[in-house]
């Protein structure tokens, strides 16, 4: 089995200034594969603002810098990549905009016809959920853990699984073979810090994945 990782996304609403601090904070706090910069409501220069300020720190420490939904400002800002969702640019669109050297991430729910689509598509990984209850998006899809095994046993293409994950619930996912937990509340909302939020899903990752080998 694949190591699993850590995936973090930002808080929709934040400063990017006072941000900063709190995001090199949970990126020195553990091992974390990439992160997603997601803002709701944001005009271009916020984003602009947040993707100059952020980048760099995520970018100097390994950590793949995507962004959500906004593929236009990918290459010219020098980000890693995107994730789009059902509703946003079409897959195979962002893939021709990006290019063939950046990471592009696919939601797709619950759907195996999605996530198959998405692999034709030129997706680099695809993501389901939600596995659990969250307050980070209003509407979500439910997701079961079946469609996680399938798709583990089935493709060579790695998973992301989101939605309400934290050191408490991610051992039956890390079990069925997603390769990522894309998280938010988990880190940013830790009552110890992000840093610890990050320490902590570290340790229930790895101890999942012993668990899986015993």
């Amino acid at each position: 089995m694949d190591n699993c990782r850590l995936y973090l996304i930002t808080p929709p609403v934040f400063d990017p200034l006072r941000f900063a601090d709190r995001l090199a904070s949970a990126l020195d706090g553990g091992d974390v594969a990439a992160m997603q910069l997601r803002l709701k409501d944001a005009d271009d220069d916020l984003w602009k603002r947040a993707i100059d300020k952020l980048r760099p720190i995520a970018q100097s420490r390994g950590v793949a810098f995507l962004l959500n939904d906004r593929v236009e400002l990918v290459r010219p800002f020098g980000c890693d990549g995107v994730h789009v969702g059902q509703d946003d640019m079409p897959a195979r669109q962002a893939r021709t905009l990006i290019g063939p050297d950046l990471t592009l991430g696919v939601t797709c729910k619950n759907s195996r016809d999605l996530a198959m689509q998405a692999g034709e598509d030129g997706a680099d990984y695809v993501a389901f959920g939600a596995f659990f209850p969250t307050s980070t998006k209003d509407a979500t899809t439910p997701a079961d853990l079946e469609i996680v095994g399938w798709w583990s046993d089935l493709m060579e293409l790695p998973s992301c699984a989101i939605g309400g994950i934290t050191a408490d619930n991610c051992a039956p996912l890390v079990q069925a073979g997603a390769n990522f937990l894309a998280v938010v509340g988990a880190i940013w909302n830790h009552p110890e810090g992000e840093a610890a939020g990050v320490r902590a899903l570290n340790v229930a990752i790895d101890n999942a994945a012993r668990q899986e080998v015993a």
